[in-house]
């Protein structure tokens, strides 16, 4: 796999990044929107497979391919799963161009200072260089911030470049996602907290590598943009975080340089029991929507 052309990708080719990296905690959720209910399958093994095989209907689709998805984000045992006979990466890639991204996070703490810090990872290390081999391109790692507690959102900031820091040594780009809830009462003042302690850390960062920026869409349309811009910042991308698809899009495409990276909002409409010919239809629906809302801007 081409890591140049990869970079060369994910820094300037318009498009944007399916999120398909749901994990255990969420993953009954996804299967229960998708139609499968808790009742159809029994234990943990059984509710991954039927998982896999929703990703890969999604990422075998027709209209899952690189000329408006251009990257796509993978929970691990997605990572290590098979389309076909071969590695998801590597389907992924050299079938329909889009670059696959690892997420590494484990889930998140108790809150603290009206934020989740992400928990421990252990095997971290052994992790990252089992997705080098496999041809991961860089990796994901979500936090969450509730309040705009300048302390609590510091302590977010620090976490996720020390961890980007870990992942940058095994030549992997990171995704820093310190999530700001939609629901969040002062969700505007908690961003704009957050754009400042970004802004440093992205000017104390060591060495010369990029990172990606995985954000939710600001309440002050083009309050990231001198993040964009930043020169050690290689993508913005903006995560739904629950906002419909309209909703998300409208949003997006107010933020100048920002790019989608949903989840939900891009496979909420699909379901297991449609024809593969509607299911192709409703994905390829929504991926036009939120390649417009990444492309161009109001």
């Amino acid at each position: 796999m081409s890591i140049e052309s990869m970079k060369s990708q994910l820094s300037a080719k318009p498009g944007f990044i399916a999120a398909l990296d749901q994990s255990g905690g969420s993953t009954p959720g996804a299967l229960s929107h998708y139609g499968i209910p808790e009742s159809a399958y029994h234990g943990d093994d059984e509710m991954f497979r039927l998982m896999h095989e929703m990703r890969v209907r999604i990422i075998t689709a027709p209209s899952f391919t690189g000329e408006k998805i251009i990257a796509a984000i993978l929970f691990e045992r997605t990572m290590d799963g098979l389309v076909g006979d071969k590695p998801v990466p590597a389907y992924l890639w050299e079938d329909r161009g889009v670059v696959p991204f690892l997420k590494v996070d484990k889930g998140l703490e108790e809150e603290v200072d009206g934020v989740r810090l992400m928990k421990p990872i252990p095997g971290l290390d052994p992790l990252l260089a089992r997705a080098v081999k496999l041809g991961i391109y860089g990796t994901k790692e979500r936090s969450v911030i509730g309040l705009a507690n300048p302390e609590g959102i510091a302590a977010v900031a620090a976490q996720q470049f020390d961890l980007a820091r870990q992942i940058a040594a095994h030549g992997l780009v990171p995704i820093l996602e310190p999530e700001v809830l939609i629901k969040s009462p002062q969700k505007a003042a908690a961003e704009a907290i957050l754009r400042d302690e970004l802004a440093r850390g992205l000017d104390a960062l060591p060495g010369d590598y990029q990172v990606m920026l995985k954000l939710t869409i600001p309440e002050t349309p083009d309050l990231y943009l001198d993040l964009v811009r930043h020169p050690r910042v290689q993508r913005v991308v903006a995560l739904s975080g629950g906002y419909t698809l309209d909703d998300a899009c409208t949003r997006l495409a107010a933020n100048h340089g920002m790019i989608a990276s949903f989840s939900r909002a891009l496979l909420g409409e699909l379901k297991v029991s449609m024809t593969d010919a509607e299911f192709d239809a409703t994905l390829a629906k929504a991926v036009e929507k939120i390649y417009r809302a990444s492309t161009i801007k109001s």
